[in-house]
């Protein structure tokens, strides 16, 4: 198991990593929703590694990308310090640790780059998840009130973050 830097290669197998992650139904597409082509994802990847405070970590185990840790940094001054995160683990590789050495990977990697806040949100149900990022260090900070419409019901989520 590596995690390194999301390189231009990986674009056909990120984005089909993204598309099986996003039909866990836990994510902000829907399932099947995602249409973005391999190019304009291969063109995101480059974007981010062109930004030197915003990075798209992968892990992968033989050959197979299994989980992702994406870091968008505020490109305002008011909110330069705020790191965005984002994160998904195959259903395959779910339960292993993969998510808790993406994090470790990614808080080693903004040491150095001027972050003092971590954010993220989750799907108010999504208590794998939820028991993740508090045992990495996040605290629930408020509830987003019918923030989602999943399935045609309006569901909440935790706002959560982490001082870095």
């Amino acid at each position: 198991m590596i995690v390194r830097q999301a390189e231009e290669k990986d674009a056909k197998q990120f984005l089909e990593l993204l598309c099986e992650i996003d039909a866990s139904n836990n994510m902000l597409f829907n399932p099947g929703e995602r249409k973005t082509t391999v190019e304009q994802q291969r063109k995101i990847i480059q974007d981010f590694k062109n930004d030197p405070r915003s990075a798209f970590l992968v892990d992968e185990n033989e050959g197979d990308l299994i989980g992702y840790i994406g870091l968008v940094a505020g490109n305002l001054q008011r909110i330069s310090h705020i790191g965005r995160i984002v994160i998904g683990v195959s259903k395959k590789a779910r339960g292993k640790g993969i998510g808790t050495k993406l994090f470790e990977e990614v808080f080693k990697w903004i040491e150095g780059k001027h972050f003092s806040r971590l954010e993220l949100t989750v799907i108010e149900r999504n208590t794998a998840a939820i028991n993740l990022y508090e045992k990495v260090g996040f605290i629930k900070e408020g509830k987003r009130i019918e923030s989602l419409i999943i399935d045609d019901k309006f569901v909440d989520e935790w706002s959560m973050y982490k001082k870095v």
